[in-house]
């Protein structure tokens, strides 16, 4: 929504049809040069010409981008943007542009970032409920260079915006790009393959002493003789 096509309203209305005269009455085929009726024929046609640029006019200056400064506050009044002490006025435009979609998305944290990156403030982060910090107080993460050029632009969006009974706060943080290199990870992986053909292997069993011992051992049971 931030760079919205504009409307061609010119290209979009239809086109007046052509002045069609019969040929004995069209002041070109039957004469020797051009004569009336023709002149007569192709000033009303310009005259429809301009009547359209007028029916069309109105529907140009409905975009505040491209309006007089006239309907430009006109506009701005309808939809309750003030123009602040030293606004430049490309971005008093874009505020009465994007006006409907702005008090759309002020409701949300992630709608209000969309508020900043539209009115060219970049980047912002938003902070809710912090546990070092009082439960309505939210906090706004911007760059230094952001609230050095943009000060005023944000007071005005946070009166304009802002929620009911809600206290914020600007955090000035700086930013550091950080590169990481990367490499490439790689791996091969080979398969062998052995086998022992029977016919081919030969065994040899080396002769060694083969020793063995053996002990016997008797033993008696004493049992006691009955009568």
């Amino acid at each position: 929504m931030t760079n919205s096509p504009r409307i061609d309203h010119n290209a979009s209305a239809p086109a007046l049809p052509q002045a069609a005269a019969p040929w004995w009455e069209d002041g070109q085929t039957i004469t020797d040069g051009v004569k009336e009726p023709a002149f007569l024929a192709r000033g009303i046609m310009a005259l429809w010409q301009s009547i359209r640029r007028w029916l069309l006019a109105p529907l140009a200056e409905q975009d505040p981008l491209t309006c007089s400064i006239s309907l430009l506050n006109l506009l701005a009044w309808e939809r309750d943007i003030a123009r602040f002490e030293s606004e430049p006025l490309e971005l008093f435009r874009k505020r009465v542009k994007f006006a409907f979609v702005n008090a759309r998305d002020s409701g949300e944290v992630a709608g209000f970032k969309r508020i900043f990156e539209r009115l060219g403030i970049g980047w912002c982060d938003i902070h809710e409920r912090q546990a070092d910090a009082p439960w309505d107080v939210i906090t706004i993460e911007v760059t230094d260079s952001s609230i050095a050029n943009n000060q005023k632009l944000m007071e005005t969006l946070i009166q304009h915006y802002g929620r009911t009974c809600r206290r914020y706060r600007f955090q000035v943080v700086y930013p550091v790009a950080g590169y990481i290199g990367y490499g490439q990870f790689d791996m091969s992986q080979e398969v062998f393959a052995a086998s022992l053909t029977p016919h081919k292997a030969r065994y040899r069993l080396a002769p060694g002493h083969i020793q063995m011992i053996q002990h016997v051992y008797g033993a008696t049971l004493k049992t006691k003789e009955t009568r």
